[in-house]
């Protein structure tokens, strides 16, 4: 449980930033993996895992209330575990990647219940927000903030606590070998990510010289045009 507490601790935050505060996109797999992976010693392996996640999670669309996994904590499950196991651990990225999609959606769940229990409270505290009294706003984005908090965190430890002793036991006896291992996960999430991009590009205006532009400008970054 100590040694699960800086993860827990990166996850509640990282859960508070979907949302609450800051929304700096810091959340994000590709982040949240990272930083996860260099908690547990392998920057470089929670950069793979963030980057297979980030294709599953191009699909999510949080807009307004609408209902969406919960990437922030999610990632740094991932990550984590897929840092956790030594490089050349045959299906590790792709028991790290389901545990992943698992937490996402539980926390996913978990955000819904949390903005349920604000709802309660907004609806107990109606005079005094109507009254447009400061100490009421203040408390209300107080608590709602810190209930966020909790809830990344828990999400976090949970999942940890229970994917990681999990992992071990389904890698050592894995059977598939690497390469289609590796395959089956990076056709999913390529899957997915084309889809993502493209029910935006067909129905949005303009969003083809947008994609074309970045295309060509991600290029002339890596020096190929």
């Amino acid at each position: 449980m100590i040694e699960l507490f800086p993860l827990t601790m990166l996850g509640a935050l990282l859960g508070l930033d979907v949302v609450s505060f800051p929304q700096a996109m810091i959340s994000r797999p590709i982040v949240s993996a990272t930083l996860a992976g260099a908690l547990a010693g392998a920057p470089g392996r929670g950069v793979i895992a963030g980057a297979v996640l980030e294709l599953f999670a191009l699909e999510t669309l949080p807009f307004g209330a609408s209902r969406y996994p919960e990437w922030g904590s999610a990632g740094v499950v991932g990550g984590a575990i897929f840092a956790l196991h030594p490089d050349g651990t045959t299906g590790a990225l792709a028991v790290a990647v389901l545990a992943s999609l698992l937490t996402a959606v539980v926390s996913g769940w978990s955000m819904i219940q949390h903005r349920r229990a604000i709802g309660r409270w907004a609806a107990g505290m109606r005079d005094a927000l109507a009254s447009g009294e400061q100490g009421a706003v203040a408390t209300l984005q107080l608590r709602g903030m810190t209930m966020d908090l909790l809830r990344g965190g828990l999400v976090t430890f949970g999942a940890l606590a229970l994917f990681v002793p999990l992992s071990r036991v389904v890698l050592s006896v894995w059977s598939l070998a690497p390469a289609p291992s590796r395959a089956v996960v990076v056709a999913l999430a390529g899957a997915t990510a084309l889809g993502a991009v493209w029910k935006i590009v067909h129905a949005t205006a303009g969003a083809r010289w947008y994609l074309l532009g970045g295309f060509l400008l991600g290029l002339s970054l890596l020096g190929i045009t």
